[in-house]
Parts: C-alpha cells; structure tokens; sequence
C-alpha cells in the first residue's frame, strides 16, 4: 500500500448522545481501516470500561483513516461540559471540524459550547444532520437553528457559509440531499478532503504543543500533539518548554508513534503537520512545548476555564475502614489525585484545612463522579464530602460572585409547571420557553450552580422520567443568597453490627430505607430518610423477641418495601454539609461526618452560633 500524499486534520464535535463516535466507527469501517472478516465492536473509540457503561465519551482520542491518497486524523470529543477541558485543548491540533446535530434536537448547550471554542480558534465547520432517518427528524429547521447558533457566537462570512451534509451514522450513509437515500460515506469523506484545509506547516527546526497525556506500562509518560514545524525523528534530542519559556527538561525522544487505525503504530519520522505521540520524556505536561534545543519561544496555548465545583476527598474514618478496599492511606489518595491532576488539565488538585483531607476542583458533578468511580474500582476506600461551588470576588467591587449555567429542559407540556415552581426556588431566572415540537416544551434557566446539585433526580421524579435536561458553564455573576436545601430528615443508626429485616419494617413508618437486612452498620450511619424535617437515631438490630407460645399469624415471612437504590452520583446529590459519602470498591454507604452523636449535637451548635 502507498503511503499518502496528502493530510487533513479534523474534530468531531456535537451533544452528548447525537452519534459521534457511532460516525467515527462507520468511517473506520468504510475506509477499509479492518479486514473483512475482522470482529469490531460497537462505539469502538469508548475503550474505557465507564465510557461503555455510561455511553458518553470521557477522553478525546485520535484515530486514523485512509481516503484515496489522503490520510485523514480524527478526534472523538467528549459531548460533556465536565469534560470540556478535554475539548479546548483538542481543538488547537485539527483545521477542520465536523459539527453534529440530531435531526430532531437540533443544537444543544454543548453544541453551543464546544462550537463556540471552535469558531474561537478560526475554524471552519462542515454541519451534518445526523438521525435523519428519526419519525420526528425536521431538519429545515435544525439547519435554521444552527444558522441562528453560529451568527449568535460571531461566526464570519467563511464560517456561517458551512456546507451541510444529512444523513444516517448508524445505518453508514450521508449526502447532501436529505431525500437522497445513499450507502456509503463517500460524501462525508469527500468533503472533508475538498472543505478542510491541509495543516498549515511553519518554517524552522521542530516544534509540537503537547495537548493531551497518557501513560503506557511500557513506553511510561506518552505525549500527543500536532508537530507545527520541522520533523521528529525516536533518539533526537528535544528541549521542553513551560508556558512562560522556562526550561521543564531536556532529554531524548525514545519512540515517536502514529495513529493507524485504532492503533498507535512506531513510525521512523514524524512530519510537520502529522499528529504523533511521543514518549521518553518523565516531566513534560500537557500545554507544554517539545521544541529542537536551538529553540527558546514556546507555542502559545489557549488558556483553559476555570473549575466552578469543588469537593473534599477524605481517608476513609468509618469503623469498616480497610475491610473492602487495599489502598487506604492519605499518601496513595494524594499520589493517585496528582497523577489524575496531570493528565486532567481541568481538575485542580490542593491540600484541604482538615487533616488527612484533599480538595479536587472540576468542572461539573459528572467529572468528579468518574474520577471517585475510576478510583473506586482500582481500589480505594475514600470519604467524599458534598460539592460545593467555587466562589470568585469582583476585583473592582470586592463583591462575592459565584458560577451561573445555562439549563435546557426539554419536558412534556404538562410538567411545565412543577419545573418553572422548582427552578424559582433555586434562584433561576428563565429566559426562554417555546414549544419543541411532539407535545413538549423547551425552556431555558440561567441557574446558581449551587442550585442545579442534585436537581437530576428530583426533575425526573417531577416529570415521570420524561425530562431532558443540559447544562453548560455561562459566567460568573453576583451572589443571589441563600437557597434552601434538603426537606428530610434521615435516620441514623445508633449501633454497630447487622441490620435486621424485623427491625427494618418496624421502622418503614419513618420513612424509605436505604440498607437491605443483612448489610453491615455502624453508630452514626445513614439508613434511611426520615419523613420529617429532623434527624432520628435508629436501631436496625433489634431482633423479633421470641417465645414458646405460638400464635396464627405471628410467624408471617416480614415483607419489605425495597430500599432506595443509592448510586453515586445520586448520594453526592443526596448528603448535605454535615454529611459524607464513604466510597468503597464493593460498597456506597451515607454517612454523618461526625459518629458520635455528642460530638455531633455540640458541632451543630457551634456552627449555628458561627
């Protein structure tokens, strides 16, 4: 096979769920990237075992597909704004990007998001519809929507005059007529070969900005990037660079790889303009500059967004500590959160107040999420405590600012009302409302981020499941006061030991539980919500007490209403201040941050007086 001429470099960008990596799989198919009767899988860039759980895309990777004498680069992005870190930096290698939108959505806050960074960064997009083949699909108007979006970021004359592509990722077909039926991608890959331009090549001894870092058993510290001058060759001594120019380290390049496919294959040479990877190098960071030792100027990087959500990671304190989980101590916490600090250019990683306790900066709950649930199944037992936002102050007024988001909620039009209700008592303030088509409405809140943890899953429950909700980052604005947290209660158990299935339903008066009779508890524990405002000890190990008389109906199997099931993310939503999750890989408990009910009684009354 020849090795191509030519080269293009593109993204893909669109809302979580709209078919990203669905397309990049087809592609890969119809370039011929497998042999025939080679075994593929579904979404295939979702490598990681939580991507294919949850069906987003956390990390950005790259892949590689030939087109006729022309090598096309791609990039997955994620469709998250938690991981929008991820996307800023991506868009900084690629000349072009395929900007996706469902047929029937049309664009959402992410779209708007990541599309936004793209124009930024000057490129010129190519629109495909994609779901065309969906009962409710009216992509006139998706197109109309999208006009209006890129207008609305301050596109130019170049950008707004994007070519449109319709067309079906799953079925593996587009074309630039909606009623034309076609069955292959050709059209897609066409256009990208005509629409994007070939990577512009600087002059001058080599150079490549680091955009994103992995780690290899192998190879240790891998570093991607586009190379913008000169070539790289595996043993040539590079110099690298900070963002300010100062010097990280100089050393040798052991290997430089390329994307094929799915794979990362070695390559002698790396050209200007080519996306590689290489490794060798111990210290060097993602926004850092690889460059020939004659060389002292680094490549500007975009700076990222600032977090707006911050938690506290904790050694795990609870009486079942180190029962479930090996790594337990607050030096392998702290080794494991830098190493995450490294590769995650959008999470902040600092020494907490508290003894024995970090606090992680990120961009949103879903981020923070993944990284307990990626620790948990490695292995580590740590208490998180509730989020809470990142606060700023105006540096002209000394005034306390704090993170607003826009939210889109698509709901049926009988739930319009319960949502408008719910969202005032969260300090937001709608800006629009109009029907979406099929029964439903959108509206539109700019909301507190405060506000919006752990409205998810009250929103669901509001609206029998029927509810879409988006959110994305909008600004930094004035304080808007207090809000109002959880109605309940909970119940607190005041022993240590089994739960009883007797004891258990004896209590289903108070409340929802949140253990199943056998389950391990211990003094200052939460197993259940209360039905009122306050919060109640319980013993969950009180046994039936049994005697010689037997009496019909006494001996009758207890029957009990199943537990609530406590995920993470609904538990981080769920706990309040004086509250903490302990996260174990077998187990989820809620918990009180202080056990002792004396302790705890005299905390509440300080912090009251405070």
């Amino acid at each position: 096979m020849t090795e191509p001429t030519s080269l293009r470099n593109i993204a893909i960008i669109a809302h979580v769920d709209h078919g990203k990596t669905t397309l990049v799989d087809c592609l890969l198919k119809q370039s011929g990237t497998f042999r025939e009767n080679e075994e593929t899988a579904d979404r295939m860039m979702d490598s990681n075992d939580l991507e294919r759980e949850r069906g987003i895309t956390i990390l950005a990777k790259t892949t590689s597909v030939v087109w006729g004498d022309t090598r096309v680069n791609i990039v997955d992005t994620p469709g998250h704004a938690d991981f929008g870190g991820e996307v800023e930096r991506i868009l900084q290698m690629v000349d072009g990007a395929i900007v996706l939108v469902d047929a029937a959505e049309g664009p959402m806050p992410q779209t708007k998001f990541v599309v936004s960074k793209a124009l930024k960064v000057g490129l010129r997009p190519i629109v495909c519809v994609n779901k065309i083949d969906k009962s409710d699909s009216r992509p006139d108007y998706v197109i109309n929507e999208v006009f209006d979006l890129f207008a609305d970021l301050g596109a130019d004359d170049d950008q707004l005059d994007f070519p449109i592509l319709y067309g079906s990722a799953k079925n593996g077909w587009m074309s630039t007529d909606p009623e034309n039926v076609t069955d292959s991608m050709d059209a897609l890959f066409d256009m990208v070969v005509n629409h994007v331009p070939e990577p512009a090549v600087e002059e001058g001894a080599f150079r490549m900005l680091a955009t994103t870092i992995s780690a290899d058993n192998f190879l240790g510290r891998i570093l991607t990037g586009r190379i913008s001058a000169g070539t790289i060759k595996p043993n040539q001594t590079v110099k690298v660079l900070a963002r300010d120019g100062s010097l990280v380290e100089q050393g040798r390049v052991s290997k430089v790889l390329a994307f094929r496919g799915l794979s990362r294959e070695p390559i002698d040479e790396g050209f200007a303009g080519d996306i590689v990877s290489l490794s060798g190098l111990t210290k060097a960071n993602v926004a850092d500059t690889f460059v020939d030792p004659s060389i002292s100027e680094p490549i500007e990087a975009q700076p990222i967004d600032p977090p707006t959500l911050s938690m506290t990671f904790r050694v795990n304190d609870s009486p079942l500590a180190g029962t479930e989980g090996k790594k337990v101590t607050s030096r392998l916490i702290w080794d494991r959160l830098l190493k995450e600090a490294e590769g995650n250019v959008a999470l902040k990683v600092e020494l907490s107040t508290e003894a024995e306790a970090f606090t992680v900066s990120g961009r949103g709950e879903l981020q923070l999420a993944v990284l307990i649930e990626t620790m948990r199944r490695e292995g580590f037992e740590i208490g998180v405590m509730r989020p809470k936002v990142v606060m700023k102050e105006d540096e002209a007024t000394g005034e306390k600012l704090e993170p607003i988001e826009e939210v889109v909620i698509d709901v049926d039009d009988e739930h319009t009302g319960i949502i408008v209700q719910k969202m005032n008592e969260r300090k937001a303030d709608m800006t629009e409302m109009k029907p979406s088509g099929a029964g439903r409405t959108r509206m539109v809140f700019h909301a507190p981020t405060r506000g919006l943890i752990g409205y998810q899953g009250e929103l669901l429950s509001d609206t029998r499941g029927t509810a879409i909700m988006n959110r994305v980052f909008l600004e930094y604005a004035p304080y808007k006061g207090a809000i109002k947290g959880r109605h309940t209660g909970v119940l607190i158990s005041m022993e240590q030991g089994e739960a009883v299935a007797f004891a258990l339903w004896n209590l289903e008066d108070r409340g929802p539980m949140m253990i199943h009779p056998g389950d391990k508890v211990y003094q200052g524990m939460i197993i259940g919500e209360h039905n009122r405002d306050n919060d109640l000890e319980v013993n969950v190990m009180k046994g039936k007490k049994l005697t010689n008389v037997r009496a019909s109906g006494t001996d009758e199997a207890v029957r009990l209403t199943p537990p609530l099931q406590m995920t993470l993310e609904r538990s981080l939503a769920y706990i309040d201040e004086d509250e903490l999750v302990e996260v174990t890989p077998q187990s989820i408990r809620l918990r009180k941050i202080h056990l002792d009910p004396n302790v705890r009684k005299r905390a509440a009354k300080s912090s009251s007086n405070a």
